[in-house]
């Protein structure tokens, strides 16, 4: 399966060598896959996901996000810059999104 993500529009400067953490999860929160792919310094990225050998059949999650960073706050300002400044904020809440994947048998 392949998953795309376009560029933000926020700046968020992820950095040159930043990465995107891809996961494939039960709908119950099991992880089934977790890769790590190239992603943009504004956080667009292209990848391929495919589920592990004797994976089985069932629905399951496909969620991506930025790697080992403060990666969004509710407002979409990137919080990690203010907080070079000093100004103490951290990451609060973010919904979670991600694409349905249905194994077959």
């Amino acid at each position: 399966m392949g998953i795309d993500a376009g560029e933000a529009d926020c700046d968020p400067t992820y950095g040159d060598a930043a990465q995107v953490e891809v996961f494939v999860t039960t709908v119950d929160g099991g992880r089934i896959l977790r890769e790590l792919a190239p992603m943009t310094d504004a956080g667009g990225f292209s990848t391929e996901v495919v589920v592990p050998l004797g994976t089985p059949p069932g629905d399951y999650l496909v969620s991506a996000y930025p790697y080992d960073v403060d990666w969004c706050d509710d407002t979409g300002v990137n919080n990690r810059l203010s907080r070079a400044a000093g100004d103490g904020l951290v990451r609060v809440s973010c919904a979670a999104a991600g694409l349905p994947l249905v194994v077959l048998p």
